[in-house]
């Protein structure tokens, strides 16, 4: 039998957009830390960045107008 480690719900902090747009609509909000469930793995990321594929497609443009 396996036993999980339940750690204490720690808060966090994450990067999160509603909706497409310039930079403004990205928000830095409080929230709950996932949980990994069986057989999943939590990871901790410590950076991340954006290349021209995720900037192309966060415009503001209907899928039909994208190159």
């Amino acid at each position: 039998m396996t036993e999980r480690i339940v750690a204490a719900q720690e808060p966090m902090q994450a990067i999160v957009y509603r909706d497409y747009g310039p930079p403004d609509v990205l928000h830095l909000e409080d929230t709950e830390k996932p949980t990994a469930g069986d057989h999943e793995v939590l990871i901790k990321v410590r950076a991340a960045s954006v290349n021209p594929v995720d900037w192309h497609f966060g415009e503001n443009q209907p899928v039909s107008g994208r190159a």
